[in-house]
């Protein structure tokens, strides 16, 4: 009795691995991936960066299952290359590598002779995860407009009524284009911008700026519609009548670009970016990341 309550305890702890990196992974995929134009290249994307752990952990588990030493010295040695690859936070130590050497250990004095119950137990409940994560976000994406125009562009709503700057030096829509790039150098890039959004001066320009908060915030549409965005200085929090979505004419759909830089200021070293989604959120202005892009803007003559 005591060996088939180590076993199913271990498969409980299992389960709990792999729907939760199911549930991050399917969720991630669909709000930072899925930019690709081909289906096979978001299909892959979807399964090596994010559901690569719940995969692992459920394809570990019903090797555990099926020969339990094998997998058990697999959970046991994940466990310990955790801290050995670098990872050594408590948090990686106590809510991942101890529980993991913990499950090896359980699966190895476990036993389980009627084993049909636990297949099901250890893949149905991760893909039940993933099923119930990824509807809301698969039909959303699906239902994105992109109208493939990428020039410059007027869009207007909640009294804000801005030009928006062409894809090119204007508008970063690649990682390359931003990687090596801080707040700092997009708003001097922005401002040597020339009047077609799309060349760059010698000399500081200042036709082009970066949006302010209020700006990105009231421009935000979804399904061709404006969402009504309302920013609370107070508060710091965006509000909307219906959440936006990463579509045209603001976004691109495949980009891998998910936030932008605004032109607002926390303070010397933090300033404001949005999310396609509508959310704003305060960041190191020193930071580069490939998914961290911007859209110059100047004002409608």
């Amino acid at each position: 009795m005591k060996k088939k309550l180590a076993t199913w305890i271990a498969i409980a702890i299992t389960c709990l691995f792999s729907s939760f990196w199911a549930f991050w992974g399917i969720i991630e995929n669909f709000h930072e991936g899925w930019y690709y134009e081909s289906t096979l290249m978001n299909i892959g994307l979807m399964l090596f960066q994010y559901l690569i752990f719940s995969l692992l952990f459920l394809v570990i588990g019903i090797i555990a299952i099926k020969w339990k030493k094998i997998g058990a010295v697999m959970f046991i040695l994940t466990g310990i290359l955790i801290p050995i690859l670098g990872i050594r936070s408590n948090a990686a130590i106590f809510v991942f590598s101890i529980p993991l050497i913990i499950t090896g250990v359980l699966f190895w004095f476990g036993e389980l002779k009627n084993k049909k119950w636990a297949y099901i137990v250890i893949i149905g409940l991760p893909l039940l995860t993933l099923i119930i994560s990824g509807i809301e976000p698969i039909i959303r994406v699906s239902q994105r407009i992109d109208d493939n125009n990428y020039e410059a562009r007027i869009v207007e709503g909640n009294n804000v009524k801005l030009i928006w700057a062409p894809e090119g030096y204007g508008w970063a829509t690649t990682s390359e284009q931003m990687n090596d790039k801080s707040w700092k150098e997009v708003s001097d890039l922005v401002a040597h911008l020339n009047e077609d959004g799309k060349t760059l001066s010698d000399t500081v320009v200042n036709v082009w700026r970066l949006p302010t908060v209020p700006e990105a915030v009231a421009s935000l549409t979804r399904n061709a519609t404006n969402c009504g965005g309302k920013w609370d200085e107070q508060t710091g929090k965006a509000s909307y009548n219906i959440m936006p979505d990463k579509e045209t004419p603001l976004w691109k759909i495949h980009s891998p670009i998910v936030y932008w830089w605004t032109s607002t200021e926390v303070n010397d070293s933090i300033a404001y970016r949005v999310v396609y989604n509508g959310g704003v959120q305060k960041q190191k202005k020193k930071i580069k990341m490939g998914s961290l892009g911007y859209r110059a803007v100047k004002e409608t003559k």
